[in-house]
């Protein structure tokens, strides 16, 4: 069974970090690409960032660039998500995707920022 199970949201202050991980079983992690996508509350998904099947290539939304860190351990099956100085307007629940056709899908993981 495949499956992309992501950990590591809660509720933080602004200003603070996270650190949200992913980890995928049931398919050949390694091959794939992985990206994360977030949904703020009553809003559309949004692509904030992606890492090829090998780590050393990736990519951010402006909106992200500069506060979040993508990263990949294969030996791990997981892809990890750093974010720094967290903004309310980053609340929203955060998932992984992956495979082929990027049919692969975690839960989610919630994510408030808050005071």
């Amino acid at each position: 069974e495949v499956q992309l199970v992501e950990s590591g949201g809660g509720l933080v202050q602004p200003g603070g970090s996270l650190r949200l991980s992913c980890v995928a079983s049931g398919f050949t992690f390694s091959k794939y690409a992985v990206s994360w996508v977030r949904q703020a509350p009553g809003e559309g998904l949004e692509w904030i960032s992606y890492v090829n099947s090998a780590g050393g290539e990736t990519y951010y939304a402006d909106s992200v660039k500069g506060r979040f860190t993508i990263s990949r351990d294969n030996a791990k099956a997981t892809v990890y998500l750093q974010i720094y100085r967290l903004k309310p307007d980053d609340t929203a629940v955060y998932y992984c995707m992956s495979g082929a056709t990027w049919h692969y899908w975690g839960q989610g993981t919630q994510v408030i920022v808050s005071s």
